[in-house]
């Protein structure tokens, strides 16, 4: 029975709603990260707890039946049809061979394919769960019944300046598979995954050597907050100025710096009121493989005089008496 206390959306990094090709590949990202063989010794045990929540999480949300129970009471009730655990859980329906390997208990179809948590009934039923372990090892097989397809793969972070995600780059690399150059297109997000094919470890023999994966981590300006290929920056203007409107000065991507940054004016209309968002079209981080550029949000924030002078403080007060 699906425990009522714990948030299976949290779990998989979520919100409720999503879809099922969301719950899928957040469930793959989060299995390879949470593995317990992909951990330090010091850390299996954790990771053995945060791995079977997030099988948990998957069997109940990428199961459509049970997906629109917990949406509504928060639980699922009765177990699940068959005595099928998920995709790395135990009892499967219909006799299908299977073994242990690991913490892990698998049944394997005459087909070729693994058999799914649900026992065919709806969702994400193209999701072979041995994939999982095949990102992982580069191979498929348990308990000798196959042999390895390719060699290990590789999952490295590759920490770049915030130029290099305007412009992308290309540098070598040193991973347990030896030196290798890799391309950063321009665009690329803090937290995308690059595969770079048959960069990963030599397999045995003949076998193509398996994958290199490079998760990207962008060292993004202080004054900037990022969505998609969107900036968002604030700027501080006087009452005047709002009031009034004037023209400033605000820091947005230029592609003709070799930092990536330049100044563009922004014009502050009159009545400008605290909060004002001003967008600059075209201004933001350029789009993966294509010529367009997002955009940059401006945020106005109007700041309140302190320490008026008397004369100041008459000349408001003398406003003040216009407008009622």
């Amino acid at each position: 029975m699906a425990n009522s206390n714990k948030n299976y959306y949290e779990i998989l990094g979520l919100k409720k709603g999503s879809s099922e090709t969301e719950i899928k590949k957040a469930y793959r990202k989060l299995a390879r990260e949470h593995h317990p063989d992909m951990v330090d010794e010091s850390d299996k045990k954790a990771a053995e707890k945060r791995f079977k929540d997030i099988n948990e999480a998957y069997q109940i949300l990428s199961d459509p039946q049970k997906k629109k129970m917990y949406d509504q009471f928060g639980h699922v009730s009765g177990g699940f049809p068959g005595g099928a655990k998920g995709p790395f859980g135990q009892g499967f329906p219909g006799g299908a061979p299977g073994g242990s390997w690991g913490p892990f208990t698998y049944t394997y179809t005459n087909s070729g394919g693994a058999s799914g948590a649900r026992g065919g009934a709806g969702g994400i039923n193209d999701f072979d769960p041995f994939d999982i372990f095949e990102d992982f090892f580069g191979f498929r097989g348990f308990s000798g019944r196959r042999a390895p397809k390719k060699g290990k793969n590789l999952y490295y972070e590759l920490h770049i300046d915030f130029k290099d995600a305007v412009f992308g780059l290309e540098k070598t690399v040193n991973v347990d598979s030896g030196k290798v150059k890799v391309k950063i297109p321009a665009g690329v997000h803090n937290g995308t995954e690059i595969r770079f094919a048959g960069k990963g470890m030599p397999g045995p023999g003949d076998i193509p050597a398996g994958d290199l994966f490079l998760t990207i981590r962008v060292r993004l300006p202080s004054q900037y907050r990022r969505v998609g290929n969107t900036l968002g920056t604030t700027i501080e203007v006087d009452m005047v100025q709002a009031a009034l409107g004037d023209t400033v000065e605000v820091w947005a991507v230029d592609l003709r710096s070799k930092d990536g940054l330049g100044k563009v004016k922004v014009k502050i209309p009159v009545g400008t009121q605290p909060g004002t968002q001003i967008r600059l079209r075209g201004k933001g981080i350029p789009v993966i493989n294509s010529d367009r550029r997002g955009d940059v949000i401006v945020q106005v924030f109007v700041k309140i005089p302190k320490g008026l002078s008397k004369k100041q403080k008459d000349i408001l007060k003398n406003y003040l008496k216009t407008i009622k």
